[in-house]
């Protein structure tokens, strides 16, 4: 597939760069656009109310009909999680392999968006044509299964986008990933890798998923008195595999709990990624009725999220299941960066309630350490390397590897979210930036929620708010009543009456100086009485709280 006319290939990461989350980067060349992945990310701590935060795809909105389809790497939120709301907007068809279609049609369905979207399921080995791209799905392995890595075969030459992966060779599930076939479209010259970035500061390999089985079982042979209680990622499917295999071996029942636990446990036993036997799993409401040493109960929340079932346990405020002493908890996953302190809060309830906690040795991570990503680079002796999927400094860590590996230092690029990157099989080079950012979803309102908003969430947070009222006669101007002052979130207003006196009196002051200045434009009488408020509280309180002046007319 040699360029015939000297158009360049475009990649334009539109998010996931510098964060970890919110995955998604256009393809480009001349008449055909396709995007890898649509993820979101979760809100920072100071987006206030914040449930979700989505990417700007305003760039593939100005550029639709060149659009041809989302190409999904695997099933995790931070790659298909904006699925449902960018849809509305750029409604071309999504290709996916089986499981990972399966959890994306739970979330159209929740949107009502199934009869308004193409689907169409790839299997590993399949290729597409979409516009003049060529996309083949080659088998990884992930920490859930069905993940795969993207090879895209443009006029410009072949682009191997790894996607989330690992070089596990005893997965649980399925086959090991096919390094045969990278291999072999290396052979052919590939252009640029779009590596994993998220271990690449972690040294050697990562360990297989059967070994957290094995630790498992010994857990289970030493406690056979006690309930087990296992909290882990939804989407780790092979994980709840293993606890299901070791709860069968030792005679345990296993309830499983948490709304994202149910939907996507439901999704991947119809579709036969996960094989449990019969009568094992029970419902909740069947617990009261076995032993607790023959129960277990996987869940939600091993990221201290307070609303997750585990959360909800630790802080007695779950329905169905209440923590007692000698219960043993295991967090099988290890926090996300951030997460740190809220999964300490959370064990820290739990063994105040006398439960055993174990959150060592029980999970491995589903990315690609040091060794395997060189593995990959020396599989597929690509010209360019392009970290992706990381923060900055994880970005970095690849390329430094990358450059030992003997790739140039020019052909390494570390993007930023809206770069756009040219390339053809003679030169690379990051010519422009499209718009791109964060879109914020609060509830239902998807965008309604900008910087101005949250700007003022936190103000109120920090300092409160000010409610002046008063009412003035329609014509003459002369105060009728007032002015009053509510007050939420500055002081205790019991406890500082002389304060919130002396600011009636500052109003007051202002008022009278508008009057005796004739000044009957409310705008500008609402502004003087603000900035003497302001002026006022802020030399008594270094305080700045909102003041929000309401006058009514008579």
């Amino acid at each position: 597939m040699k360029n015939i006319n000297n158009s360049k290939l475009k990649i334009i990461p539109l998010g996931g760069l510098e964060q970890i989350g919110m995955n998604i980067t256009a393809f480009e060349f001349e008449d055909s656009i396709i995007v890898v992945d649509c993820g979101l990310s979760f809100p920072e701590d100071d987006m206030l109310g914040i449930d979700l935060v989505i990417p700007d795809v305003t760039y593939l909105k100005d550029n639709i009909s060149k659009v041809k389809g989302f190409v999904i790497t695997h099933g995790h939120e931070d790659h298909i999680g904006a699925l449902p709301y960018v849809l509305r907007e750029v409604n071309v068809p999504i290709y996916a392999t089986k499981l990972t279609m399966g959890i994306i049609e739970n979330k159209l369905k929740e949107h009502n968006l199934m009869r308004s979207t193409k689907r169409k399921v790839i299997k590993h080995g399949q290729s597409i044509n979409l516009g003049c791209f060529r996309i083949e799905f080659i088998r990884t392995n992930h920490s859930i299964a069905d993940a795969a890595a993207l090879a895209i075969y443009s006029p410009a030459g072949i682009v191997l986008h790894t996607g989330d992966f690992k070089v596990d060779y005893t997965p649980v599930f399925g086959d090991t990933i096919d390094l045969q076939r990278l291999g072999e479209i290396g052979k052919k010259g590939v252009l640029a890798v779009m590596c994993d970035s998220t271990n690449a500061e972690r040294k050697g390999f990562t360990m297989s998923e059967k070994t957290v089985g094995i630790t498992f079982d010994n857990i289970f042979a030493e406690h056979k008195d006690n309930r087990i209680i296992i909290a882990t990622f939804a989407s780790n499917v092979d994980r709840v595999q293993q606890i299901i295999n070791s709860a069968y071996k030792y005679g345990r029942k296993v309830v499983v709990e948490g709304r994202s636990m149910v939907s996507i446990i439901t999704i991947a036993q119809e579709l036969g990624y996960l094989n449990v036997p019969d009568k094992t799993l029970i419902d909740i409401e069947q617990l009261k009725n076995y032993p607790e040493e023959q129960t277990v109960i996987i869940t939600t929340g091993s990221q201290g999220e307070s609303m997750a079932a585990l959360s909800r346990m630790a802080s007695s405020i779950h329905k169905k299941v209440t923590i007692m002493p000698g219960d043993l908890i295991i967090f099988s996953s290890n926090p996300i960066p951030g997460n740190e302190k809220a999964v300490s809060n959370v064990i820290n309830q739990l063994i105040a309630k006398g439960a055993d906690v174990i959150f060592q040795d029980t999970h491995v991570s589903g990315h690609a350490c040091q060794e395997e990503i060189k593995l990959i680079y020396s599989l597929l002796k690509p010209k360019y390397a392009i970290p992706v999927h990381g923060e900055f400094r994880h970005l970095k860590a690849q390329a430094n590897l990358v450059k030992e590996l003997g790739i140039p230092k020019e052909n390494v690029f570390i993007m930023r979210s809206g770069d756009v990157l040219e390339l053809d099989e003679h030169q690379a080079a990051i010519t422009d930036r499209v718009q791109t950012g964060a879109i914020l979803v609060d509830g239902l309102g998807v965008g309604d929620v900008g910087n101005i908003v949250l700007r003022d969430r936190q103000r109120l947070a920090e300092d409160g708010i000010l409610i002046v009222v008063l009412t003035l006669e329609k014509y003459g101007n002369q105060v009728l009543a007032g002015p009053d002052i509510v007050s939420r979130g500055f002081v205790y207003v019991r406890e500082s009456e002389d304060l919130m006196e002396e600011a009636k009196r500052i109003v007051s002051d202002a008022l009278d100086e508008c009057m005796d200045k004739n000044i009957t434009d409310w705008g500008k009488i609402k502004n003087i009485m603000k900035d003497s408020l302001s002026d006022f509280l802020w030399k008594r309180t270094k305080r700045n709280p909102m003041i929000l002046p309401i006058i009514m007319e008579v």
